[in-house]
Parts: C-alpha cells; structure tokens; sequence
C-alpha cells in the first residue's frame, strides 16, 4: 500500500494530480468518475473540482495506451507510451473491423477526418465527432464509432480531453500534449518499469507484462534496464522486486481503512490479488467475472467489503455489503466515505445490511 500511495511513501510525496499519474506511469480511468476518485483519493484535500481543474490544465490526460483500455497518462509520455504498448491493442484490429463491417480503408479515414475536424485546437464532444464521421460517409452504428474513435487515438492522433458537463471530448495530441518526451525503446521499456514497480510492488515480471501487454521477454527487458531504482526480494517464497527506497522504510503497523473505487491500480494493476483479496470475496467484487469491479473497503490492506453509490442532487448515498464482520468498525467505514462524499461536495448517507 505504501507503493499505491495510500500510506506516506518514504521518498516522495506527491502534491498534484501530475505527481500521482507520473508516479503511477499510468492509471485505470474506463470508468472516468472512478478514475477521478482514484486520484482524489491519493489527494487529501482536493475535490471533484479540483481534480477536473488540473486534467483541465493537463497534468494528466486520457488515452488507450495498453490493453485496448483507457488510462491516465502524463501528457509528455503519451506518444512514447502508444509507441511501445498501444500499438500492441492493434494486433486484433483488423478482425474486429471485419466483424463490425468496416474495412481498414475506412479506419484510415477516419482517422483523416477527426484530425481534420479537430485541427486549430478544435474539440469536439464524442456526438460531434461521430457526426462528423457520418458526414463523410463513414458508418458509426454499433460499435462501428466506438471503434474508430479508439483507432484515432491508439494511433497517437487524437486523445479523451476532459468531459464538458457529462459529455466525452476528444482533441488532437499533438495539440494537447505538444512537447513529447522522446525515448528510444530500451529507454522507454526502463522508464515504463520504474514507474510500475515504485507504484505496485512488490510484484513479479510477469505482472509487469499483464498490466502493460508486453511480452513477457520484453517486461523482463525493461526491469533489467531499470537498474538499482528495483530491488528483489522474496515474498512467501516468490522473488519479486520492489522500488529500492522501501528497502530501509519503517515497518510500521498500517491500521489503514479506505474507501477505493471500483477500477482502481489496487486490484486492476495485477492479475493475482491475492495479497489484497481473500480468494473466496473474488465474485464478490466481480460478480460473474464480467469484468466491472465493485468499489471496495479495504482494511490493513485488505478487501473486506464493496459499496455503491448512487449521487443525487442533495446527497449521495452509499450501500456497504461487508464480507467480514464490520459491525465494531462501522464508524471507520463511514469515515471513509465522509471523504468520497467530500470530494463530491455533497452530504453522506450510508445503508448497512439489516
């Protein structure tokens, strides 16, 4: 936990939105309003608002750079990350386009058309950009737009600007992130495994190449060029490496409770969680292994219940479903979500299990 920024981190302190996406490399953000809490979350004192303000500012911006799913990125590495790993999410491309009835001539277009209806610093809602593709005689039915708006973007032409209201924006990102860093591939398999172990470990390579989508000789590429900022050590027998600052970090009990959102690094960023979550809770948290994971409480860093909100103009209102006995803990619990109901800027209610 003290690696996913949820304790004090004994060499950094991260006070902005930059910070935290920076330290991260990247960042769930599918579902956008958990991606707002994600960092919120990591950033006492900042609400909903605040959060917005900076990706407005882009210290953060949104993209496809792995795993054909949507991720905070830091705008300077966006291009260099698409280079390395988003281009992998491409492989299968060609065959969803086949099933969807497009063909490649027309995800080339596309791809002509949104960056000509977004040149000059244009930006358009998800709506204005599908129209304009209807415009030009391209077919968004379906899935079809879906599919050539994250064409655009994993091909590092357009990118997801922040919402205006409740709607999705698009700009280019040559425009929005005008000055990107520029790494030759060794250098960017390096970074990209720094920031993975400082913001997961302990973990092992093969979760390096889960999260990321590399092959696995390229994960274990990156982490050897990453040099001693990663230290191995052995957790139940398993060698995995850590970022070399926690070695000589004070053990000290946690005695944490939190409240996480569903698709956050804490669960998202491995494939095996069973450091954080009791193997028998697994369908809890994704009933029918659909893939839509439920927000989570999580004590001493481990899950012991999920909550769902429902926002209202007044309020918003939270039901727990414990998976432990939590009755002795109730008040930490709804401390916990004092602090999302705070980011939201909106009074509390919570339901408990009769």
């Amino acid at each position: 936990m003290t690696s996913l920024l949820l304790r004090p981190h004994p060499a950094a302190a991260p006070a902005t939105v930059a910070d935290v996406v920076q330290w991260f490399g990247a960042m769930q953000a599918q579902d956008l309003a958990s991606g707002m809490w994600s960092l919120g979350v990591r950033l006492p004192g900042h609400d909903h608002a605040a959060v917005h303000a900076a990706l407005e500012r882009r210290e953060a911006l949104r993209t496809w750079p792995m795993r054909g799913t949507v991720h905070l990125v830091p705008p300077r590495d966006a291009r260099w990350m698409l280079e390395l790993t988003g281009v992998r999410s491409l492989a299968g491309a060609a065959t969803r386009r086949a099933q969807l009835g497009l063909s490649e001539a027309d995800a080339e277009r596309a791809v002509e058309v949104l960056g000509g209806a977004l040149a000059g610093g244009g930006r358009l809602t998800r709506a204005e950009c599908l129209a304009a593709l209807e415009a030009a005689g391209i077919g968004t039915s379906g899935q079809r737009g879906y599919h050539l708006l994250w064409y655009a973007s994993v091909r590092g032409v357009t990118c997801l600007a922040p919402n205006v209201g409740t709607e999705q924006t698009f700009a280019l990102l040559d425009e929005w992130a005008p000055r990107p860093h520029r790494l030759d591939r060794d250098e960017a398999l390096a970074v990209l495994a720094h920031r993975y172990v400082q913001g997961h470990g302990p973990t092992t390579d093969r979760e390096f190449a889960g999260w990321t989508g590399l092959t696995l000789t390229d994960a274990r590429r990156g982490l050897a060029a990453a040099g001693d900022t990663l230290a191995e050590v052995r957790v139940d027998g398993t060698a995995m490496v850590v970022d070399a600052a926690l070695l000589d970090a004070p053990r000290a009990p946690l005695g944490d409770l939190l409240a996480l959102p569903g698709f956050d690094e804490y669960l998202l960023g491995y494939k095996d969680r069973s450091l954080m979550l009791d193997p028998a809770h697994k369908d809890a948290i994704v009933p029918g292994g659909n893939g839509v994971f439920q927000a989570t409480i999580v004590r001493d860093g481990r899950v012991v219940g999920t909550w769902k909100r429902t926002v209202g103009r007044s309020a918003v209102t939270v039901t727990v479903r414990p998976l432990v006995p939590l009755t002795a803990e109730r008040a930490r619990v709804e401390r916990a979500l004092t602090g999302y109901a705070d980011f939201l800027g909106l009074p509390l209610r919570v339901d408990w299990p009769a």
